[in-house]
């Protein structure tokens, strides 16, 4: 076989890509994985990996600001350490990335350095920063380029004072206000985050709640809390210009007509997917009107034998949404696999958290679909009143007639970690009656799932019994 030849090309090493190229190995093909950066994509060195290591410490900071609710005493003041903040994020990345390249090394994927573009079918010119480039076939190709922050077209180019969340992830000091536009998974974050590293948050949301594509109640429980911490959230309101001033700071009017000065603003209005300098259009290859590689259920492009995966074919931008893509992509591509159907679960790590899987409420009436609601607050049960993590609930979706359970929703403490239940749950095409039947342990924040399902039957003991008013005909 030519050196230059390979069973599988993949383009990016995201979650995704790298995950495709460890599959590709594990099942006997020859495999490359080509990546212009660092390895690990997006995820590992400006999203999920350095965004929850900053999470971590402003989280334990928060803790301690508050020791006072567990009867711990704290002397003087408590202070964030900026640089060994970054510090451990940094070196978290480096261990991560060493540890993917292991992989490939002892797995035999080869690695290619540059940017990759697919010159027609089966063909893909990798170019390096420095020197030729080098063209490498591919039985199948599968294309793993992830995704871009979105930037608002007009505001100033100044990524020290208007950046997006790949530069705020390396932030090497901390602004006294910080506005963030958009209210979604990222803006949420990084607003719970820095309000904690004792920033002034301000969130600018256009739509009437925050993370707004989730269920309409846990957007609703959040905006509650970030208020009760002082972050200033405005929803259903536009920036309508910005502008840097000759002192450096930054103004910003609002669409009510208000103009508020800050030092920094954070960008947080959605991401794009990653496919400029691609060749798709060359190769054949069908993008849709906002760039993104439509699949079929096979994580299949139009173009036989090319396989689009993770945040650049539009399905769900998140990083195990990639790498589950990624393993079923590959078992395809060599015909050992199946359509891709599994439910993939959100994550959000303020804190408290929140978690969901399968469809919302309002997705569910969107359908016409005859649902039951069941509801249980976490404040209610004896771990969290222990642990003093009181504040969320669980919600879960049934159908009615079929008692399929549709949807599961959570905020709460270690919501992202218990997710995980439903999520096998929903996997499996479980039952309500099946999920209030199973043995939960005791004493658990995930017991709240049981009870919620319990709710949904109108079978709970933990709470008041429902009132059920019958009308005389």
């Amino acid at each position: 076989m030519a050196q230059n030849h390979f069973d599988i090309v993949v383009i990016g090493s995201g979650p995704g890509g790298y995950i495709a190229g460890l599959k590709a190995a594990q099942m006997g093909a020859r495999a490359m994985v080509i990546e212009d950066h660092h390895l690990g994509g997006t995820c590992l060195n400006y999203g999920c990996i350095p965004s929850k290591a900053l999470l971590s410490s402003a989280e334990v900071l928060h803790t301690i600001r508050h020791a006072g609710n567990w009867g711990i005493q704290v002397q003087g003041e408590v202070q964030c350490d900026w640089k060994q903040v970054i510090g451990h994020k940094d070196r978290i990345l480096r261990q991560l990335r060493g540890g993917i390249a292991a992989l490939f090394k002892g797995r035999g994927v080869v690695q290619g350095e540059g940017r990759g573009s697919v010159e027609s079918a089966g063909r893909v010119v990798v170019t390096p920063k420095e020197g030729s480039p080098q063209v490498v076939t591919g039985d199948k190709v599968i294309i793993a380029t992830g995704s871009v922050p979105s930037t608002i077209p007009g505001w100033p180019e100044d990524p020290a004072r208007i950046c997006t969340s790949d530069e705020a992830v390396h932030w090497t000091s901390l602004p006294e206000r910080l506005l963030i536009v958009g209210g979604g998974v990222i803006g949420s974050e990084f607003a719970c985050m820095m309000q904690a590293f004792g920033v002034q948050v301000t969130v600018v949301e256009m739509l009437s709640r925050l993370i707004p594509t989730m269920d309409a109640d846990l957007g609703d429980a959040l905006g509650k809390i970030f208020k009760q911490r002082g972050i200033d959230c405005h929803l259903e309101t536009r920036i309508d210009s910005v502008q840097i001033t000759d002192q450096g700071t930054i103004q910003a009017r609002f669409s009510g007509g208000e103009t508020r000065e800050f030092d920094r603003v954070l960008v947080a209005t959605g991401r794009r997917p990653n496919t400029k300098g691609l060749g798709l259009d060359q190769a054949g290859i069908r993008t849709d009107d906002r760039g993104f590689v439509p699949v079929n259920d096979h994580l299949e492009t139009n173009l036989r034998g090319h396989y689009a995966i993770g945040d650049v074919n539009g399905r769900c931008l998140l990083a195990h949404a990639a790498s589950a893509h990624a393993a079923a992509a590959v078992e395809n591509a060599l015909e050992h696999g199946k359509p891709f159907k599994s439910p993939i679960p959100s994550a959000v790590y303020t804190f408290p958290e929140v978690a969901a899987v399968g469809l919302t409420e309002q997705q569910a009436r969107e359908k016409g679909l005859p649902i039951a609601i069941g509801n249980f607050p976490i404040g209610r049960l004896g771990k969290a009143m222990a642990a003093r993590h009181t504040e969320g609930f669980v919600k879960l979706i049934r159908h009615r007639e079929t008692g399929e359970l549709l949807g599961a929703h959570m905020i709460g403490a270690h919501a992202t970690e218990c997710i995980a239940a439903a999520t096998g749950m929903l996997h499996l095409k479980a039952s309500m009656h099946d999920v209030a039947e199973a043995v939960w342990a005791h004493p658990t924040i995930s017991e709240a799932i049981k009870e919620s399902a319990e709710d949904a039957l109108n079978m709970g003991l933990h709470l008041p019994p429902r009132k059920i008013f019958r009308v005389a005909v």
